[in-house]
């Protein structure tokens, strides 16, 4: 595997704000209102199909869901939200 230099910290300052930015109401609704793309559908799909293997049984997903959860809230800074 090629290991890549790391981005600059002001690199990841910008995308960091990027992620966090509050979208104008105009912004949001092109992104409700753009159609699912062919590919983007045929991923989706994809994936479903994976996770309905990788966990047969709805109690499967459910104690997925639940070490997830539990993996999630125990690295967050501030543990879980109330």
């Amino acid at each position: 595997m090629t290991e890549r230099p790391l981005p600059s910290s002001s690199a990841v300052e910008a995308a960091t704000r990027f992620a966090h930015r509050r979208l104008t109401p105009e912004e949001l609704q092109a992104y409700v209102d753009a159609p699912v793309s062919e590919a983007e559908r045929e991923e989706v799909l994809r994936l479903i199909r994976w996770f309905k293997n990788r966990y047969p049984t709805p109690a499967d997903r459910l104690a997925y869901a639940r070490r997830s959860y539990a993996r999630w809230t125990a690295h967050r800074p501030h543990g879980p939200r109330d």
